[in-house]
């Protein structure tokens, strides 16, 4: 299977971690207690790796708007519009017409639509009636390699070109509450959407992106570190003390067993294309896995101007290493998330 294109998308308002601190002083909300600004102001006027993020919002205060259904219209808004713009800038890079799209598979966590978003993807791209469309839901921030898997199935099951989308629109679950897993949530966030058109056969000849093998484990045991719940007909995001080491100690695990499978060590990876779930948790990564900050530059820069946006991410740092001209090889590419769950892919790129 070949990675043959890549595109990406974000909201046209981007705000700075300030910016967000600022709002939340003009406002007077019975959940902003001294605690929870303080807690907020910790979070957003210190160094976290975060200056950026893309929301789906006209204003910072818009975010405190709690009515479950204002934030099930955000998602039902921005969700289909931004998938949408990812597949088609995917489409463009690899030059195909919506036409030869065989499948299209959307992940997302943020939201849930039925029909899901690949009714909507498939409307505004004019698929064709027949192409396969799955949504996936439930895996969080590790969705974007899953995704990819399925779709290497779709390709192995037939199809010659598939559409592989991640859509969050994490401001639809983001608000004020007492809960340090929420407060956290509502200062690392941010929305977006990312899609990659895999084929059958490479298409540009001058770069190709071939997936070469992958692993995934999970931990059931550990899924109350990392899930979204319900309460008050809100998602809720359960975000605990323990997930940088988490995420440390199986994305070591998952690249050792991919590595040993595929007779590689770390000196043979020519790129690393990390999920950054924050800074504490690039700080893990890069001490489980004896990496430098050249290793992660990719990953930096995406925490550093957009946030964490979930299962999106991880394509936006390959299409950022893509882009900026990294040295072709064995690139290792892993996310993680709800479950707990960790997954890798080893791709060749030449």
């Amino acid at each position: 299977m070949f990675i043959n294109g890549l595109g990406t998308a974000v909201p046209p308002r981007s705000f700075s971690q300030r910016e967000c601190w600022e709002a939340l002083g003009r406002i007077e909300h019975p959940a902003l207690t001294r605690r929870v600004r303080a807690v907020l102001e910790g979070i957003l006027t210190h160094d976290n790796g975060i200056e950026r993020r893309s929301l789906a919002l006209d204003d910072i205060e818009e975010s405190f708007e709690l009515d479950p259904d204002t934030l099930y219209r955000r998602f039902s808004r921005e969700a289909p519009a931004l998938a949408s713009r990812a597949a088609v800038r995917a489409l463009e890079q690899a030059g195909l017409d919506a036409k030869a799209v065989d499948g299209v598979i959307v992940s997302t966590c943020t939201g849930y639509l039925c029909p899901g978003l690949t009714s909507y993807v498939a409307e505004a791209l004019d698929l064709r009636p027949e192409a396969v469309a799955l949504d996936l839901v439930g895996q969080g921030c590790g969705a974007a390699l899953p995704n990819l898997r399925a779709g290497k199935a779709l390709i192995d099951s037939g199809c010659e070109n598939v559409l592989c989308i991640c859509v969050e629109v994490c401001s639809a679950a983001m608000y004020i509450d007492s809960d340090l897993g929420v407060l956290v949530s509502a200062c690392l966030f941010g929305d977006g959407a990312a899609a990659a058109l895999v084929s059958r056969s490479p298409i540009d000849a001058t770069r190709r992106v071939e997936w070469k093998d992958g692993v995934s484990l999970t931990m059931p045991g550990k899924r109350d570190a990392l899930r979204f719940e319900q309460r008050g007909g809100m998602l809720r995001n359960i975000l605990t003390l323990p997930v940088p080491q988490l995420a440390g100690r199986y994305a070591r695990e998952v690249f050792d067993r991919c590595a040993s499978k595929n007779g590689l060590g770390a000196e043979d990876i020519g790129a690393w294309i990390m999920h950054a779930g924050g800074r504490k948790v690039l700080e893990e990564l890069s001490a489980t896995l004896a990496l430098d900050d050249t290793d992660l530059q990719f990953s930096r820069a995406m925490l550093r101007d957009y946030g964490n946006l979930s299962s999106p991410f991880v394509l936006f740092v390959l299409d950022a290493a893509l882009r900026a001209h990294a040295p072709g090889g064995s690139w290792w590419m892993s996310s993680f998330g709800a479950g707990f769950s960790c997954h890798g892919a080893l791709l060749e790129v030449t």
